[in-house]
């Protein structure tokens, strides 16, 4: 299993509850595919950097996991689908960008 971070945006057009539900969801995706949360944080509602779908706020997580990439992949294809979810992004941050030289 590696270690990977998870950066969740969830609309604002929802309730905050219901955007912390979300995240929830994705956590509970998570453990049944067998990966677990070692952190959360739960950033809130932020403006966002550009303007997508005619809003311009939304609400942030970021999900500190260790899981299989077959696990990460399965919770990406859910969030795929979910309406909530404006963005996301999932790196793993053991992982070194080299500049070309």
């Amino acid at each position: 299993m590696r270690r990977y971070e998870m950066m969740l945006i969830v609309t604002d057009t929802i309730e905050e509850d219901a955007a912390q539900a979300v995240v929830e969801r994705a956590k509970k995706a998570l453990a049944d595919q067998g990966g677990s949360v070692l952190d959360e944080a739960w950033w809130g509602k932020r403006a966002l950097a550009y303007e997508i779908d005619k809003r311009d706020h939304g609400f942030y997580a970021v999900l500190d996991v260790q899981a299989t990439s077959e696990a990460v992949a399965e919770v990406e294809r859910q969030l795929k689908i979910l309406d909530e979810v404006v963005r996301f992004k999932t790196v793993r941050p053991d992982v070194r960008i080299r500049a070309n030289r």
